[in-house]
């Protein structure tokens, strides 16, 4: 079947183009998209509530302006949604849009359109992780945990974003439903950077507010650093997983991609159920922050390395005390899950019944990945795990003292894609490299944010700024300060 039949799209919705909301969040994406007219790019939420409560927008304009994003000939949509709920979205809206008429109490993020990475339940969808393996497999009798969280809150679901397949590998490749374009260069087509690529791709876009996934070794951070967003990786225990389908129970986490520290913040407190608050303030000056020489800055790209070097030189002129050091601890990463031997033990368990009967359905890399954990040895994964509880305890005593630990998101800028599919090789090496940093996080049971730290006009580039587990909330009140100082601004 093509898969632009499998992409199910409402046509004909009106876009929404509204007077007087013009006020866009001060932050730059390295190059405009094609859509980026539509009312919901580069706006905050806080923004769009704003909008919202003073009546200069409506619910079904947000959402009738996401529909035209999404549906836009030009722009990425069909490869950016594997389903839209254009009517239920709409309806949803008009209902929002006539509790606030009437001057009713709404919850925290009533009207706003957030889409959700296709690996989370929703009663009454199958769940097909980007995949083809699962179509006709019975339909979910409800939510995952996450999406009621979200629904109770509010926010208006637009749709089910594309993913590579399963989750499994940064890149953002998908051969079954499409691979969404990157938002810088989009003549030349770079890689949105996965697993996440849906989702970062219909925040940029404008097809969404903001957008919730999944980060198993940087699916959150990978996207978002690739395309000037904000993304967040919790505690992995933060917030539930119920509901969602699984990569790999060691790793998985659950988290938000937006415009600002602000917005994941929030999005973050919705769906792991915790108080809303804002956060509290924080001065860069007051900031103590590491620095690790050892793995994260190896083989830098000279994009990367120049946008590195000047966030840290913005960080320590507004006062931050930048301490870089050896750290290194960080040397045995590659060592704990070497060759994603925890994941691929971890997928193949759930996966291998679906094999059976399917492997020809299978994205032949994704595959090949999965069945890496066939022959893997209980021994062995029960080692690793304890080698991953040493290294756990390393890293938290070698953080200690620190506000957080800062490193590239990735080592490289988005390259395009006729490059990364060209050969497997070629495919397997560029994968190995954009994980290569964020998955450490995943490793040491972190939580790691990444911001945009590039030059206005120039390719995106993510600076991670991560903490130990249960750090959460610092780590955020600690990005909002960095992000101030080192994200591009809008010429």
């Amino acid at each position: 079947m093509d898969r632009r039949r499998r992409v199910i799209l409402q046509s004909g919705a009106v876009a929404g183009a509204i007077a007087g909301v013009n006020a866009i969040f001060p932050r730059a994406l390295a190059q405009p998209a094609s859509n980026s007219g539509h009312s919901m790019h580069g706006r905050s939420i806080a923004n769009l509530k704003r909008s919202l409560s003073n009546g200069s927008v409506t619910s079904r304009q947000l959402v009738e302006d996401a529909l035209a994003a999404i549906n836009d000939p030009n722009g990425e949509g069909k490869a950016t949604f594997i389903k839209v709920h254009a009517k239920e979205a709409l309806q949803a809206a008009d209902a929002i849009d006539a509790q606030r008429k009437k001057g009713q109490a709404l919850p925290n993020l009533a009207g706003i359109p957030i889409s959700v990475k296709d690996l989370f339940d929703e009663a009454g969808e199958t769940t097909l992780g980007g995949s083809t393996v699962l179509i006709g497999q019975p339909a979910a009798t409800q939510d995952a945990t996450v999406v009621r969280r979200l629904r109770e809150a509010g926010a208006i679901i637009i749709g089910r974003t594309n993913t590579v397949e399963f989750a499994y590998t940064g890149l953002g490749i998908n051969p079954h439903y499409g691979t969404p374009k990157n938002v810088f260069d989009r003549a030349t087509g770079r890689i949105p950077g996965g697993s996440t690529s849906g989702g970062a791709i219909s925040v940029a876009d404008g097809m969404a507010a903001a957008a919730i996934g999944t980060d198993t070794g940087g699916s959150l951070r990978i996207p978002s650093g690739l395309n000037g967003l904000v993304g967040f990786k919790p505690t992995q225990r933060r917030v539930s997983l119920d509901g969602v389908m699984p990569l790999s129970t060691s790793f998985d986490s659950a988290g938000p991609i937006g415009w600002s520290v602000e917005d994941c913040a929030l999005l973050d407190r919705i769906i792991a159920d915790q108080k809303l608050e804002p956060l509290a303030p924080l001065a860069v000056k007051q900031l103590r922050l590491a620095v690790p020489q050892t793995y994260f800055q190896n083989e830098l790209s000279p994009e990367v390395a120049k946008a590195f070097g000047a966030a840290l030189s913005k960080l320590s002129a507004a006062g931050a005390k930048i301490v870089e050091l050896p750290m290194t601890e960080f040397a045995m990463t590659p060592t704990i899950n070497p060759k994603g031997i925890i994941t691929a033990s971890e997928a193949y368990a759930w996966h291998r019944k679906f094999i059976k009967d399917g492997a020809d359905k299978y994205d032949p890399r994704v595959l090949a990945r999965i069945k890496t954990g066939e022959t893997i040895l209980a021994a062995d994964y029960v080692e690793l795990q304890t080698l991953r509880r040493q290294f756990i305890r390393k890293v938290n005593a070698a953080a200690n003292g620190f506000d957080a630990m800062l490193m590239p998101t990735t080592p490289d800028i988005a390259p395009p894609i006729s490059e990364v599919i060209k050969d497997d090789e070629t495919y397997y090496r560029i994968n190995g490299r954009m994980l290569r940093n964020p998955s450490a996080v995943n490793i040491f049971d972190g939580c790691a944010l990444s911001v945009p730290c590039h030059e206005a006009g120039a390719a995106p580039v993510g600076l991670m700024i991560a903490g130990t587990q249960n750090q959460d909330q610092h780590i955020l009140t600690v990005g909002q300060a960095i992000e101030a100082v080192v994200a591009p601004k809008r010429t």
